[in-house]
């Protein structure tokens, strides 16, 4: 029996929202739990797009003959979502943050770009078509098995979110998440094993994730056309989980090539590996121009301008943390989501790398699960400020690196970082005199009982292995 994959191929489809505002308006860009307290209800109809032809998959959406209805809310959502105002001028934000995705996939970016209306039946728009832009051309990426083309990079508007649809005839969208950017990244069909679509997937995530994206289940679609032997092309949309990908290839594969007579087609993937028909697959005939906004200009200033902020790549940013000598698990705790901060914090401060990575990180956890804090309440107790200042204690020579955890535990209990520094100028002489006072004072009790004393006169910096041994030597 041959391969599955013999003579496979298959192209990457990438969405991901951008953490901006929406596109074509002042609206913000978030998702609402709160009932919209604006209701719409529309009927969509097909029409010709620019060659004159109804698209296959127009044709298809509305011959299922469905009502709309869309909900909205007075304070943050605007005429455009409602198609009853014209869209606004692009978002500079938003095209900026696509651009820079554009130029780390090495593309070639248009100078001159004209926005487009890709047509859509489904309900998912007010209007009846989605605005794209094409924007970048002619990009690569680097990946294990060598570089992988990128054939364009788009921006577009997000559609309406589904909320519920009643008996297959009423469909209820929210207009919350209309209109939020998406950049759109589509490689060539040049993969020919699960194995590369899924690290070619990996890869992408990883360049858009060193953007302004934003994170979280549903921010990204991962969409893969996939053609065998004798079998026309198939999209299957909806990829949520990458480790799905190899699973669902093989799967669609063996169904294409147990078909006699395949037809190209629009599957959504589903969460056994399978998929399922959706529509049949669109083509040219639903793209027409925006007819109520200007060519869209891309100046070379502004293309050097973005250059030079291009942020970077997890990857490198991880070679030079383990430069710095973090190691590996304390490295993956920095790429987190404290890249910024540690920077900021190792430039300011002569200090070692790795305690600053452990106290933002790693000691930080460690006293907020002791002390029951969530994330948002240890971050509003242990700010930037408060390890400016321990870790300038530490680079003055008045904390040792030994003693930054405890202090951390006492700014975690309430205590300013000032009074929790082990008291100054304590030698060894003088800490034995102020046990053997203790002792004295309360005689009788165990070891752990007067550290807990001395502690409690001294602060939380003291050197506690020495503390004990001179315990150990009074008590006994």
């Amino acid at each position: 029996m041959r391969s599955p994959t013999l003579g496979f191929k298959a192209g990457l489809e990438i969405h991901q929202q951008l953490d901006t505002g929406k596109l074509f308006c002042a609206c913000p860009g978030y998702l609402r739990q709160d009932a919209g307290d604006v209701r719409v209800t529309r009927k969509l109809h097909a029409i010709a797009g620019e060659t004159g032809e109804v698209d296959v998959a127009v044709q298809h959406e509305a011959g299922k003959e469905k009502t709309f209805v869309y909900e909205g809310y007075h304070d943050s959502t605007c005429l455009v979502e409602l198609d009853e105002e014209p869209p606004h001028l692009i978002s500079p934000a938003a095209l900026d943050e696509a651009l820079r995705v554009a130029l780390l996939l090495n593309c070639e970016v248009y100078q001159h770009t004209q926005i487009m209306r890709k047509l859509v039946i489904d309900g998912s728009n007010t209007s009846g078509f989605q605005r794209t832009v094409v924007l970048a051309r002619n990009g690569y990426i680097e990946t294990s098995f060598g570089k992988v083309p990128i054939d364009t990079v788009c921006l577009e508007e997000d559609s309406a979110r589904l909320v519920s649809e009643k008996s297959g005839k009423e469909v209820v969208y929210r207009l919350d998440r209309l209109g939020i950017p998406l950049v759109e990244i589509a490689t060539a069909p040049t993969l020919t094993t699960p194995v590369q679509v899924k690290e070619t997937a990996l890869k992408l995530g990883e360049i858009l994730r060193a953007c302004k994206v934003k994170r979280g289940i549903g921010t990204i679609r991962q969409d893969v056309n996939i053609s065998s032997p004798g079998h026309p092309r198939v999209e299957v949309k909806g990829f949520q989980d990458v480790a799905m990908m190899e699973q669902t290839i093989l799967t669609e594969i063996a169904r294409q090539q147990s078909e006699k007579q395949g037809a190209s087609q629009v599957r959504q993937a589903l969460p056994d590996g399978t998929t399922k028909f959706l529509r049949p697959m669109p083509g040219k005939a639903r793209m027409y121009p925006e007819t109520d906004l200007p060519l869209l200009y891309i100046s070379k200033e502004r293309l050097d301008g973005l250059k030079k902020s291009l942020p970077r790549l997890q990857h490198d940013i991880r070679q030079d943390l383990l430069k710095q000598g973090l190691s590996s698990d304390l490295v993956t705790l920095v790429l987190d989501g404290y890249v910024p901060l540690y920077t900021t914090l190792v430039k300011r401060h002569a200090v070692s790398p790795v305690l600053t990575a452990k106290l933002i990180t790693l000691w930080t956890q460690e006293v907020g699960t002791k002390a029951h804090m969530t994330a948002d309440e240890r971050a509003s107790v242990l700010t930037e400020a408060i390890y400016d200042e321990i870790l300038e204690y530490v680079a003055s020579g008045r904390l040792a690196e030994g003693h930054v955890k405890g202090v951390l535990k006492s700014v975690v209990e309430g205590k300013s970082v000032s009074s929790s520094l082990p008291a100054p100028g304590l030698d060894e002489n003088a800490l034995e005199q102020t046990i053997r006072a203790l002792v004295a004072e309360k005689p009788g009790l165990r070891a752990n009982a007067y550290m807990g004393l001395v502690i409690g006169k001294l602060g939380t910096g003291i050197d506690k292995k020495k503390t004990m041994d001179i315990l150990q030597k009074v008590v006994g």
